[in-house]
């Protein structure tokens, strides 16, 4: 439990760096294309090695591996096609409301056991996340929403896939390549997606190096060390447990950006999502 919880709060530290980055690129750069381009830059090799010399190569791996890629694909879609129609304030807290979707899927296709009191701390953060989500209420909510739940459901889809294949990943290097694979079918999907909507794979601007540099290597290094944390946990725990990078970035936003509209719901709402935490890791133990 301890070990687990010190990967996700590193995966945290590393997820809302990179998604504060983000707040100050313009739209036109394509922060995530960017990001995903550098990683593989930056990581390539250490994917590379980690592929080739520690992988334990099995049928059961290779199929996990095409159902992240392939989900990763989709989530990376609806969260463009989201963004278009309403903030990241808005579309984001909605989007990580997939616990609940994933501890179904457990118990349906593997039978985990999710206790009660798991179950009550998992409902709490996602009323937390959805209140957090209607706080910001702006942008066209309406045709943002079907996007979002796309993005949920497709969260559930690589959660389960990532928690199949951690035990055939014995090595970091290793996950980051499990990882690099998954990020590889998202980058085209995205850059197919900016040829049919700009006309040309690369986005029209670039941001600026002290963002880039920093998104690339986060970016890949947090999903792993979500990915470790499933060895020791459910993933619907760990999935859950990561949500707590959502009320650090709305405290940070609040606090050091000075983003104080409907402050008061939204620390409320932060409120209600440390609750469940707080419960889930009375438990886990």
């Amino acid at each position: 439990m301890q070990t687990a919880l010190i990967l996700i709060g590193l995966s945290v530290l590393m997820h809302v760096s990179w998604n504060i980055m983000a707040r100050h690129v313009d739209k036109k750069a394509d922060y995530l294309w960017w990001g995903l381009l550098v990683h593989f830059i930056l990581l390539g090799p250490v994917a590379v090695y980690g592929l080739w010399c520690d992988t334990h190569w099995n049928s059961t791996l290779i199929i996990a591996m095409m159902v992240t890629l392939v989900a990763n694909s989709g989530y990376f879609i609806s969260l463009r096609k989201a963004y278009h129609f309403a903030p990241i304030a808005v579309v984001y807290p909605l989007a990580r409301s997939s616990p609940l979707l994933i501890a179904i899927w457990s118990i349906l296709l593997f039978g985990e056991q999710i206790g009660l009191l798991a179950w009550l701390a998992i409902s709490i953060t996602v009323v937390g996340l959805a209140w957090l989500a209607y706080t910001a209420r702006s942008g066209d909510t309406r045709h943002a929403l079907p996007w979002a739940i796309s993005a949920t459901l497709f969260t559930s889809i690589y959660s389960l896939s990532d928690k199949v294949a951690v035990d055939y990943l014995p090595t970091f290097p290793a996950l980051i390549g499990f990882v690099s694979v998954g990020y590889f079918g998202a980058f085209v999907a995205l850059s197919i997606h900016n040829i049919h909507h700009i006309g040309r794979v690369v986005p029209l601007s670039r941001p600026d190096i002290k963002y880039l540099i920093p998104g690339g290597l986060f970016i890949g290094t947090a999903y792993a060390l979500v990915i470790q944390a499933m060895q020791y946990l459910p993933a619907a725990y760990v999935v859950t447990f990561t949500n707590a990078g959502i009320v650090l970035a709305n405290i940070l936003g609040i606090v050091l950006l000075k983003e104080t509209l409907h402050w008061q719901q939204r620390l409320l709402a932060s409120v209600v999502i440390s609750l469940g935490l707080v419960i889930l890791s009375l438990g886990s133990v």
